[in-house]
């Protein structure tokens, strides 16, 4: 007997405009898109990868920021393996913004893996001052730290920085497994701290 595929799910949450269907589309596709096209309620799509000889589908479900959609939450977080917290590195109301994500999410789902990802770091390393990365970088680890030690990941959609390696990070958590990806910590770079699986 063939051995079955294994569904993954994997949520992405966020104020509206940081980027999660970028960052999805980005990874499913290799592409990026410069429109802005609103999340109207729950998006989802699939990519069929290899772990260790076995067929995996990773399902992206990928909810509207927007207040109205926040009744969607339920059917998103139901079941997913991980949840990706998500806010734009040049939007700093938007980080404060995952306290209330993570705090409903977190009600409805208690088993996933938290990630936090800032988005559009290409923007933030061009626009953004020295001090204002080393404010956001400090925050951002509060909040990481405040999640259980959640991995925090800058990304940038548009130039595919920490893409791939953010799910190939998530892949590795939920199977348990060692990603052997480097971890950057230093403030001029595209950030990627976690904690290896014990």
């Amino acid at each position: 007997m063939a051995d079955q595929t294994i569904q993954v799910k994997i949520s992405l949450y966020g104020n509206a405009e940081t980027g999660k269907s970028s960052l999805a589309s980005r990874y499913l596709t290799g592409e990026f898109n410069y429109n802005y096209i609103q999340t109207l309620g729950v998006g989802f799509r699939e990519k069929t990868i290899s772990v260790q000889n076995q067929q995996v589908v990773l399902s992206l479900w990928d909810i509207g920021g927007e207040e109205e959609f926040q009744q969607m939450i339920p059917l998103s977080a139901d079941g997913a393996h991980a949840l990706i917290f998500v806010f734009d590195l040049t939007q700093r109301q938007s980080l404060a913004g995952l306290k209330n994500w993570y705090r409903n999410v977190r009600q409805l789902n208690q088993e996933g893996f938290s990630i936090i990802v800032g988005t559009k770091y290409d923007i933030f390393e061009q626009t953004m001052s020295a001090e204002d990365k080393a404010e956001i970088l400090s925050h951002a680890r509060k909040y990481a730290k405040a999640m259980g030690n959640a991995p925090l990941i800058f990304t940038s959609a548009a130039k595919g920085i920490n893409v791939v390696r953010l799910f190939k990070l998530i892949v590795s958590m939920v199977f348990g497994l060692n990603s052997g990806i480097e971890k950057v910590t230093e403030v001029d770079k595209p950030i990627f701290e976690y904690e290896e699986a014990q």
